[in-house]
């Protein structure tokens, strides 16, 4: 058995790890166990009544969270010189097309975000290896391919993040910081929550939401009520 540490102990104290609390008593809780030197990711687990092994099962959708994610995201755009300066200005860490591609063969892949256009994603496909495994790779279906790119990168600066339900049919995502007011950490759950419920696929039967955890970085979950978020 895992030895407990101190710290934990005492989190632990401070509420009961069998109870369900609502969504505002869950965001108050995990503020009050996180107790790391840095500012901890607030994140949120949602397992599903699916099968993500059916393509007809899977859940996977963006949402742009009210308040942001707290987090400074680094992106970077491949385009066509044409679309660079765009990139630019809406606030694109890095902007352009056969520089970077060269880069990332060579393994570099110090960025957050990877946004494209249509047109070059031939040359981005062929970085799937690299970029797959690691997330990054570019998505319509995520906002992440498209010809406005200026649009994409605000939206991601601004809070947008994308969710996908794994093989197990839980969604993670992180969803605040530790610093933020508890209720804009409830405004951005429940946005994020209230995005995974539209999605619920016909083919699913049963209960969709099965359970809701709440937790920050290297703190206990905290089981949140899924009717206090929909309600």
């Amino acid at each position: 058995m895992t030895k407990l540490t101190k710290k934990r102990k005492v989190a632990l104290s401070k509420f009961d790890k069998n109870a369900v609390y609502s969504l505002a008593d869950a965001a108050g809780i995990v503020k009050q166990i996180s107790n790391t030197k840095f500012d901890s990711s607030v994140d949120i687990d949602v397992r599903l009544g699916v099968d993500p092994r059916k393509a007809n099962q899977m859940v996977r959708g963006i949402v742009t969270l009210p308040h942001g994610t707290g987090k400074t995201v680094r992106v970077l755009v491949l385009c066509t010189p044409d679309k660079e300066e765009e990139a630019k200005q809406a606030g694109a860490d890095y902007a352009g097309l056969e520089e970077f591609v060269e880069k990332i063969k060579g393994g570099w892949t110090d960025v957050d975000v990877i946004i494209t256009m249509p047109s070059v994603m031939a040359k981005v496909g062929a970085l799937g290896k690299i970029l797959g495994p690691r997330g990054l790779m570019p998505n319509p279906k995520t906002g992440t391919v498209t010809m406005e790119v200026g649009k994409a990168v605000k939206e991601v600066k601004a809070g947008k993040i994308d969710f996908k339900v794994d093989k197990f049919g839980i969604i993670h995502a992180s969803v605040a910081k530790v610093s933020f007011d508890p209720v804009k950490i409830v405004e951005n759950a429940r946005e994020l929550i209230n995005t995974i419920v539209k999605l619920k696929p016909a083919s699913a039967k049963g209960t969709y939401v099965k359970s809701i955890y709440m937790s920050s970085t290297m703190s206990p979950s905290v089981q949140v009520d899924p009717k206090s978020v929909t309600a």
